[in-house]
């Protein structure tokens, strides 16, 4: 009587299995000729097993090739506290984070520290309690960065800080002064197309709680334009801060405004998008969109709308590509766990987006 197949069997989840589990009694490094030796199933379908197993965490490939079983002692758990649900680009970070750990099936804890340095030490201790794997942070406020740096490494939980240095962390975000550079150049460009290459002001919107490092996105366009406007001397270069926020960048560019009421060519680069708006707020209550322009950074959707506007003074921003945060992130906190190096820099690859290829 010939053998009764079962119907409900997967071949192609039973051959994963069976490499699993061949990796899981071996205990030992092996190459992939060896496993497709030992578990006879086809080289292709052991390659393509190996790499899905390593995505997901269950086994680690060496520098020699070589694939090893990882144990777990349970499902992992991240923590991350994020910037603040009231920053579009926070939650755009959050929804990418959180997507990449359904992919790999890890837990994220999510927190928020409400753009507030007391409570991003709060939260810290409390997912240190909560016994995460690993911590991703996300803290504007650079003052309080050693002690959540600190306490976090105390608790010996690997930390990786989004787009603020933190001290025992790894990092992770942009390169703030090559960004900064890049929204100077589309400042510098637009005052050479309307302006014939000149300038009475260029002012920066600061977030100073943030620290030096992102500090650099407002140097780092100052020099992109004092290097193309070479008449713009440095006492016209004024740094102001609007903290990253709508509102205390408004009254700051108003107050400017309202000072300077007969000044033209005046170039603004802001630390944020959010800030960025909140200067074409006071730009557009005193009907001085024309003598204005106005670049940011992170591309949010409000930012993106209002340069969809024709007349709108903001001429353009610097995508730092959130989508991609997620996983980066995730693929840089598994190799740090498998005890993989790692840079202790890690930037994303940002993108400069001119009004021009809204209009389109």
């Amino acid at each position: 009587m010939p053998k009764k197949k079962n119907l409900y069997l997967i071949p192609v989840l039973s051959k994963a299995l069976d490499i699993l589990e061949f990796l899981q009694t071996e205990n030992r490094p092996l190459s992939l000729e060896a496993i497709h030796q030992r578990t006879r199933v086809s080289k292709t379908t052991v390659f393509r097993v190996l790499k899905t197993l390593v995505h997901r965490g269950y086994i680690v490939q060496a520098p020699d090739r070589t694939y090893r079983h990882v144990v777990w002692r349970r499902k992992m758990r991240f923590g991350f506290a994020g910037q603040s649900v009231d920053m579009p680009f926070s939650n755009d970070v959050t929804l990418s984070l959180s997507d990449a750990a359904r992919a790999v099936g890890v837990e994220l804890v999510i927190l928020d520290n409400h753009y507030d340095g007391p409570t991003a030490v709060q939260n810290a201790e409390t997912l240190i309690r909560s016994g995460v794997d690993l911590i991703f942070e996300f803290n504007v406020a650079h003052e309080v960065a050693p002690v959540i740096g600190d306490r976090v490494a105390a608790a010996g939980i690997p930390l990786i800080a989004i787009d603020i240095p933190h001290p025992n962390a790894i990092f992770f975000g942009v390169d703030n002064y090559r960004a900064g550079v890049d929204a100077g150049e589309l400042l510098s460009a637009y005052a050479a197309e309307h302006w014939k290459n000149t300038a009475t002001w260029m002012l920066g919107l600061d977030l100073q709680a943030a620290g030096t490092l992102v500090q650099g996105r407002i140097s780092g366009a100052f020099e992109a334009v004092r290097a193309a406007i070479p008449s713009l001397a440095l006492e016209q270069c004024l740094r102001m801060d609007g903290h990253g926020q709508f509102e205390a960048s408004r009254k700051a560019v108003g107050e400017f405004l309202n000072a300077h009421p007969k000044e033209k060519c005046i170039l603004i680069a802001a630390a944020t998008d959010t800030s960025a708006l909140g200067a074409v707020a006071a730009v557009r209550e005193r009907r001085r969109t024309q003598h204005v322009a106005i670049a940011g950074q992170d591309c949010i959707a409000d930012a993106v709308t209002e340069m969809s506007r024709a007349d709108s003074p903001m001429i353009g921003t610097v995508s730092h590509e959130p989508a991609t945060y997620g996983p980066s992130l995730m693929h840089l906190a598994l190799e740090l766990l498998k005890g993989q190096p790692v840079s202790p820099y890690n930037y994303v690859t940002h993108k400069v987006v001119p009004r021009a290829s809204v209009l389109r």
